[in-house]
This record gives C-alpha cells, structure tokens and sequence, in this order.
C-alpha cells in the first residue's frame, strides 16, 4: 500500500550527535521520522549522571506521540497545540522516572521539535536548544533561548548578548527545562515553508561555538550537495572550536514541490 506523503514538497533529512572533545559522556539525544515529518533534538543538563536519561525520554516521548500520523491529516494550528501536548507529556515522563529513580534526581533536558505538514513547520521547544532557518542566504533563528542571558537582554538591561556576556553573564543558565518542574511553559508557533527552505534544529553544543554567520556560510554553500556533508562539516567545526559541549544537529531541506 502506498503511503501519502507528509507534505506537498519532497523533504530531506540529516541529523548528527557527536560527543565533542571534553565531556565523558554525550548527554544529547536526536530522532529523525522522515515518515512522519518528525524532528526532535533534546540536550540533557542537570543530575550527577542522569542527563541523558532525560533528553533520551525527552525524544522517545514525543516520537511516540506520532505513531499516528499528524501531517497531511492536520492543520497548522491542530500540529502546533500536538507538538505543545507531547512537549509536556516528556516533562512528565521525566519527573515521574526521577521520581522511582534516586540517581535521576535533578535530571532535566532542553527540547526543540518540529513536525513538517502540507505546505507548513509546526514546531516547539523548551530551553536553549534552537530552531533555524536559511532562506534566500538569510540565516533567521526562529526559537528564543529560555535562558537567564537572552531574559536580561530582552528586559533591557543589555543592548545585546554580547554586551551580557561582558559583564559576566553565563550563556548556560537555563530559565525553564523540562523535568523541573510538574508544569513547563511551552513555546510553539507555525511558518509557512517553501522550496529551498533549510532548517537547522541544534543544542548550545553547536549553536555555543560556531557564530551564526559561520553556520550561515557552510548552510549556504550546500547548494545541491547532500545534506551529509554539511552536517558532518558542522560537527567537524565544533569539534576544532574546542568540542567543549556535546554536538547535536538535524538538518530539514524543503526540495521542490510535488506532482499532484
């Protein structure tokens, strides 16, 4: 039986995890379901040891989620108000493990999902793992970091992040998580998409070491090379900028439109 695409336009996928060059254990998890549209990157923080059990719980909570599909069935608004739900069942997936697990107290994880409908990205996100996109050689990051330092920023006690981390503000103090609490304000939204579009979900592993220029001149130069070899070029610039974090990505092309 043939399957319906997920959307009106050919898609294509690559996605990375990578260790880096410091840590003892990589604490980031990705899932990928081109069947359905799925993107989910998490970055585990907090916990002596149990990081990586939360974004683990974090990505397979939410893939779960759509065994049933939810692109070409759904509209925009009812893929956002999905992903916001599955969101927020992984908070609780999370706190209930910590609970019946002494070690995994203290655990908690960043999110970014997004999820590819008919002609639209629906997506959502918890922490300071972002969402961008390259259109027209213009790089766009469409999530806003939940973090202490983008917070002062946008209260104005800084003119920029740079100005911030000049007086001393840390770039990894979180303002919400999932697994910290039983609730967690969810950000989501919906954008139109189109062909050429590229999106890029990442943790602070990279988004942390390679500026967004940087990230805009080897997403741009992809051209018509496969996606591969820009996710692996990512990695490999992390890795020589210190590899200081763990190093997750997942790359979305939106190719041409398809035949009716």
């Amino acid at each position: 039986m043939d399957i319906e695409p997920v959307s009106a336009f050919a898609l294509d996928f690559s996605w990375r995890t990578d260790q880096g060059r410091v840590r003892q254990r990589n604490e980031d998890a990705v899932i990928v379901r081109p069947e359905f549209g799925l993107v989910v990157v998490a970055d585990g923080v907090g916990g002596a040891t149990a990081g990586h059990v939360a974004s683990r719980l974090a990505t397979e909570t939410i893939a779960n989620r759509f065994n049933r599909r939810v692109g070409v069935s759904a509209t925009a608004e009812k893929a956002r108000l999905y992903l916001q739900a599955a969101v927020e069942e992984a908070n609780i997936a999370i706190l209930r493990h910590a609970e019946e697990n002494h070690a995994c107290v203290g655990m908690g994880t960043t999110v970014v999902v997004g999820a590819v409908g008919l002609d639209w990205l629906a997506f959502a996100y918890v922490g300071d793992s972002r969402l961008y996109r390259l259109r027209n050689d213009e790089l766009i990051q469409l999530s806003r970091d939940h973090s202490f330092i983008q917070e002062v920023v946008d209260q104005g006690f800084f003119s920029s992040r740079e100005d911030a981390r000049r007086y001393g503000i840390g770039e990894n103090i979180l303002t919400r998580a999932l697994g910290t609490a039983p609730s967690v304000a969810v950000s989501s939204d919906v954008i139109a998409i189109d062909s050429g579009d590229l999106f890029l979900f990442c943790t602070d592993g990279l988004s942390g070491l390679v500026p967004d220029d940087w990230l805009m001149q080897i997403l741009s130069s992809i051209g018509d090379e496969t996606l591969e070899s820009a996710a692996d070029a990512l990695v490999r610039l992390a890795n020589e900028r210190g590899g200081t974090d763990n190093i997750t990505l997942a790359l979305l092309r939106i190719g041409a439109r398809l035949a009716v």
